[in-house]
Parts: structure tokens; C-alpha cells; sequence
């Protein structure tokens, strides 16, 4: 990590001044209580999950309602909130999504050894939160993808100290919840960490297994949820998706093409990942830029795929930006960010309904810059974990201090 005066990352890196925590005390506050005033029931997405722990508490198939999208264990990880009333969900709920968000900011400093009392970490998670719009969807829907954005940064800790195994828990834990983080298997693949493989496929399986026993419909997700996946789902949620499978039809292309060119960069993805993985290079940004390039390549070919599904790799990028050469040193993704600022309304996209226009934008041209990051060759002087010891001294005095 480049750490001297001379350089941005310099004054990024040390600690900040208490004014600006102020300002993230008062984003955050803010958004969670508008979200707390304006839905009553924690957020709609949320709520698909309370009603279906509310409709296995009755004796009724939780898979009745197609939108219930999850594993059978989320039924049961939902059935504290079925017993709590309304009023204590809409402040609880996006409280704690919030601080989902932020304990996945965190760790993904930790993981790039920048400490959490940087500008970098006040400005960096002010920024997202005020300025880019996948936050605030994000809590305002409730939605279960705040599980993901935690642990897949705390996975990466986890696994840069060492301790696969517990890594593969955190990351089965979160899959038990929402299969988002599936192609983190990969990852384990690339460094044949088959023991901390297994465990992040037992811990789903298992908790699923003995939650379907539960149910009154037991085999409900593979016989109603997966079809109406790979069907596309349905008419109203498609509107709302950001893969290019699923865009690209709404501007003309035969779907046929549009899945086709979906799966062709999704391929060219995961082989740059795969490149990225071995070339072995020092430093966090091995871990970083190879998940992030294994995520948003499976974005491009998943159903669904949102734009608060971002909020997974975004973070754990904007964390990199001390290192040289780093994605978020680029200007494409800076650029991929525009489509997200909140507030701004573009020509033609001004419904809810195109929305997915703008996000797919953002998906394609991060999944590309990462793909292309990812392929290249390290930059000449790229800083290792050499530059960031429990104390690493900074020319003038100044000190970065990671531990």
C-alpha cells in the first residue's frame, strides 16, 4: 500500500478528523429513520420473508407465494420477526440491514489492512450511502442481500489470516440464508481448499435439509421456487432485473442473442478470475478483485439479478483504492458508478419500471473494468503486505497503523 505524502492514498489512510463521522452519523441516521416512518413492515422485501415465516407458523406452505425466492432455512431464520409487531419491525429492520452495511464496509477495510479510523472509512461509507443509490434501495426494500454484503467481506478476512475453514462457515451461513454468494465456491476450487469447500456447501445443505423436514411442502423449492427461477420468473419482477438476459429483450434483442452474448461474457469473466487467482501476486487485492470478478460474472447470466446485488462487490473495491493499480484506481469505475447517483434523472428512464436500464449499465461496465483489471499484469512497484506491517512508517513522521 502506497502510504506517502506525495500520494492520494497517503492522506486517505490516516486518521480522520471526528467532523466527518458526524456527517456519516447523521447519513445513516437519516436513512434508516425515513425508512423507519415510511414502512410500516420493515421493507417489502422483508416482508415477503416474515409472511412466509408467518404462513409455515400456520400450517400453510411457505412456497405458496412465487416471490419467496429463498432456501427453506430462511423460514425458520424468519420466524423471530413473525412474532414481533409491526412497530418494532419497521425500526428494527432497517437498523439492522444498516448495520449489516456497515460491519461489510469494515471488514472489507480490515481485509485491506486500512485502518477503521481512516478518512477512507468515513468518507468511503458516507459516500456510499449518500451517493450511491443501491444503499438506500437496499435498505429501504429489507432485502436478505445485506447478509451477503457482510459476509463475503468477512469470509475474505478470514481467509487472508489464514482460516479457510471458518471462512467456508461464514459464507455457508450466509448461503443457508440466500444463495447469493454460490459462486464463492470457486474461489475455494481456484486455491484447492476442499476442506473449507465442504463446509461452505454442508452448512447450507444441512440447514436446509432439516428445515424442509419442517415444512408442510418440503420439497417446495425445487419443485415451485427453481423453475420459476429458470423460467425467468414473471412478468413484474422481470421489469426489474439487470442481467442482459433480461434487458437486452426489452430493447429489441431476440432473447435467444441476449442469452447467448450474457453466457459468452459471463464465460470471459470467470476465466479472467481464474487468471487473476493465479498470478499470485502479494497483498489482499488477490482475494478482492478475484471475488468480485467471480461475482459480477455470474450477475451477468443470474435470474434475478438487482441493483442492490452491487452493493456485494462495490464496497469491497472502493476498500482497494490505496493500492496502485487497483479497480477503484481506474476510471471506469467511477464512470460505472454515474447511472447510481442518487437524485439524478435521466431521459427516458424516469420510471421505476426502467430503472433496470441504468443498472444494467452499471453491471457490465464494472463486470468489463474488473475483467480487464483482472487479465492484465500487475503494475511495477504494486505495494505487498510488506508495506503494510502493524506499523508501517510514512515519510514526515505520519504513521499508518493496521493493527
Amino acid at each position: 500500500m502506497s502510504t506517502g505524502k506525495g500520494d492520494i492514498s497517503g492522506w486517505l489512510v490516516r486518521r480522520s478528523p471526528w467532523p466527518p463521522w458526524l456527517g456519516l452519523v447523521a447519513v445513516l441516521g437519516a436513512l434508516t429513520g425515513h425508512v423507519a416512518r415510511a414502512t410500516p413492515d420493515g421493507g417489502m422485501d422483508n416482508a415477503i420473508v416474515v409472511r412466509a415465516a408467518r404462513a409455515w407458523l400456520e400450517g400453510r406452505s411457505p412456497y405458496d407465494d412465487p416471490h419467496f425466492l429463498y432456501l427453506p432455512g430462511a423460514v425458520l431464520a424468519a420466524v423471530p420477526q413473525a412474532l414481533l409487531p409491526p412497530e418494532v419491525l419497521r425500526v428494527l429492520v432497517p437498523a439492522v440491514v444498516a448495520a449489516c452495511l456497515v460491519g461489510g464496509w469494515g471488514c472489507a477495510l480490515r481485509l485491506h489492512r486500512v485502518p477503521l479510523d481512516s478518512r477512507l472509512a468515513v468518507l468511503g461509507l458516507t459516500a456510499l450511502a449518500a451517493g450511491f443509490a443501491p444503499f438506500g434501495h437496499l435498505v429501504r426494500l429489507g432485502n436478505w442481500t445485506a447478509t451477503a454484503v457482510l459476509a463475503l467481506p468477512l469470509g475474505l478476512l478470514l481467509a487472508s489470516r489464514g482460516r479457510w475453514t471458518a471462512a467456508g462457515a461464514v459464507l455457508g451461513t450466509a448461503l443457508a440464508l440466500k444463495p447469493l454468494l454460490a459462486p464463492l465456491a470457486l474461489l475455494f476450487l481456484f486455491a484447492g481448499r476442499w476442506r473449507a469447500l465442504a463446509v461452505m456447501a454442508a452448512v447450507p445443505a444441512l440447514a436446509s435439509g432439516a428445515s424442509a423436514l419442517l415444512l408442510p411442502d418440503p420439497a417446495g423449492f425445487l419443485t415451485r421456487t427453481l423453475p420459476f427461477l429458470l423460467h425467468g420468473q414473471d412478468a413484474f419482477v422481470r421489469l426489474y432485473e439487470a442481467s442482459p438476459g433480461a434487458v437486452l429483450p426489452r430493447l429489441g434483442v431476440p432473447a435467444p442473442a441476449a442469452r447467448t452474448l450474457a453466457l459468452t461474457a459471463c464465460a470471459a469473466g470467470l476465466v479472467a478470475a481464474y487468471r487473476r487467482w493465479r498470478r499470485a501476486d502479494p497483498g489482499p487485492l488477490r482475494l478482492s478483485e478475484t471475488a468480485a470478478g467471480l461475482m459480477l460474472s455470474v450477475f451477468l447470466v443470474s435470474r434475478p439479478s438487482y441493483d442492490h446485488y452491487l452493493l456485494v462487490v462495490v464496497p469491497l473495491l472502493l476498500a482497494g483504492l490505496p493500492y496502485p493499480g487497483s479497480v477503484a484506481r481506474g476510471p471506469w469505475f467511477w464512470l460505472a458508478m454515474v447511472p447510481q447517483l442518487p437524485g439524478l434523472t435521466w431521459p427516458y428512464l424516469e420510471t421505476v419500471q426502467r430503472r433496470a436500464f441504468r443498472d444494467a449499465v452499471t453491471l457490465c461496465v464494472l463486470a468489463g473494468t474488473v475483467a480487464g483489471r483482472c487479465g492484465r499484469r500487475p503494475p511495477a512497484g504494486r505495494s505487498g503486505p510488506a508495506d503494510a506491517g502493524p506499523r508501517a512508517a510514512v515519510p514526515g513522521g505520519d504513521h499508518l497503523y493496521t493493527g
